[in-house]
């Protein structure tokens, strides 16, 4: 299946690389949260308990035919014994065969009438005499001279009965070998089975796991860049085809809301802007303290729409105009947007910007700081400059950022101050599009600080911003 017959829309970047600074980043699983070795211990599990029965029950077959054939062979040999002793005729004039073995003849009474050597030579248990009663012919087990033995009768005619015993030492020992032997492999099999499970897991999920890395990089915010598809359709090319179809249909969704969201950006901009101006006139001319505070609410509003527009722009539809101006001009623009505001530091040097949009990024700082610390606190930026950096730091005596917010303050939408949670997320990106960064967190004396960085003014012919400025034929 290849993208092109994925049934959305197609998107407006479809093949931009993914590199592993892009979104967010890719962590290992933990093992015990790994699908690959949950995977590998079910199959351990049903093929241990497959292999358990089956090994079971041959080794309880061939036990069983073991001891069946044990049986065979004593019945034999004591029929053969009772069939010397009853058939007198076809053994007329042979002398009765001598009683080897484990034998023995009792009578009808119970007594011993005939014993073999064996028998003779035990020590352990009770003494075997001639014309006593025999302890072993009601029993089939027992043990002579620590060996096990299992025994069994038939009738001899006149002679009475034929007692016959057969050592089962080589059955125990056969028995026992089985068994340690299954016991073993019931220890070893488990652990070579789970390697086993977990090094095919890794090559059967090695392309799940790919494609859970890529789709960890992407960002929603610039790109829904395609994942590639294997060759195999299976089911990871199913889940990764439903991804890219799903990222088409997201990528689609944004490019709507951002033209439904310019749309409304552009019919609220003309208004605002007359609006401020004649406020601001009506202000000047009749000194009225509620018209200025109106002009102030409309001018607010004017930069919450140029946010939103920006917003909707996205970053890297942002054009910079580049100047070199005196610091103490956009020091003169912020003190005039955000009356009550402390200047400290050196204001003398000059500075290698976009002045409306440093304005707006600085001003959105200022903002957020003179509503942080109310009417009666104290907003304070202080500009530093070394060669290689130009720093702004703004601070001021509120509250603080509230310490769940992390670096989610800078993304849209999210405000620990009641604002529209636009103007840091815009202030940042102004400040990487100029080759610096926007930082921000507590005081430790107290209040929020924000540090919006800049490269230093001095620029070398081989520096990239310089070569980027002549290239697009920007102002100086």
């Amino acid at each position: 299946m290849s993208l092109s017959q994925l049934e959305a829309p197609a998107p407006v970047r479809r093949n931009l690389p993914l590199t592993p600074g892009a979104g967010l980043y890719s962590a290992r699983v933990a093992w015990r949260h790994s699908l690959r070795f949950r995977l590998a211990l079910v199959y351990t599990l049903a093929a241990l308990a497959a292999i358990t029965v089956i090994t079971l029950g041959m080794a309880f077959y061939l036990l069983g035919q073991m001891d069946r054939q044990f049986d065979r062979r004593l019945n034999d040999r004591a029929e053969a014994v009772a069939e010397r002793l009853t058939n007198l005729q076809a053994n007329l004039g042979k002398k009765l065969p001598p009683i080897q073995g484990y034998t023995a003849l009792i009578d009808k009474e119970g007594n011993l009438t005939s014993i073999s050597q064996a028998l003779q030579s035990n020590t352990v248990g009770p003494k075997l005499r001639i014309g006593e009663p025999f302890p072993y012919l009601v029993e089939n087990r027992f043990n002579v001279l620590g060996t096990p033995m299992r025994a069994t009768t038939r009738k001899a005619g006149d002679f009475g009965t034929v007692w016959v015993a057969l050592p089962e030492d080589d059955l125990v020992v056969a028995r026992n070998s089985t068994m340690s032997a299954l016991a073993l492999s019931l220890l070893i099999t488990p652990a070579l089975m789970l390697l086993l499970g977990w090094w095919l897991g890794k090559r059967a999920l090695a392309e799940l796991g790919r494609a859970a890395e890529l789709a960890d990089r992407i960002d929603p915010s610039k790109s829904l860049a395609m994942l590639p598809l294997p060759d195999r359709e299976d089911e990871v090319h199913r889940l990764l085809a439903a991804i890219n179809r799903l990222n088409v249909r997201i990528e689609a969704g944004q490019q709507r809301e951002k033209q439904l969201l310019g749309q409304i950006v552009h019919e609220l901009g003309a208004p605002l802007t007359v609006l401020k101006a004649s406020l601001e006139r009506a202000g000047e001319r009749t000194g009225d303290i509620e018209v200025q505070r109106a002009a102030l609410v409309a001018d607010e509003l004017t930069f919450t729409t140029q946010d939103l527009m920006q917003l909707a722009r996205g970053q890297l539809e942002m054009k910079l105009v580049w100047h070199y101006i005196p610091a103490r001009t956009l020091m003169g623009r912020l003190d005039r947007l955000v009356p009550g505001t402390t200047f400290t530091g050196d204001w003398s040097t000059g500075l290698l910007c976009d002045p409306d949009r440093l304005t707006q990024a600085l001003r959105n700082l200022l903002a957020n700081a003179r509503r942080a610390a109310g009417p009666d606190g104290k907003v304070t930026v202080c500009l530093e400059e070394t060669p290689e950096l130009i720093k702004f730091v703004v601070r001021d005596t509120g509250a603080g950022l509230p310490a769940d917010l992390g670096e989610r303050i800078f993304e849209p939408f999210v405000s620990g101050a009641g604002s529209s949670g636009l103007g840091l997320s815009v202030s940042r990106q102004i400040a990487v599009l100029h080759g610096g960064n926007l930082t921000g967190g507590n005081h430790p004396g107290g209040g929020a600080e924000f540090i919006l960085t800049l490269p230093g003014a001095a620029l070398a012919d081989d520096d990239p911003l310089h070569d980027s400025m002549e290239d697009s034929g920007e102002s100086t």
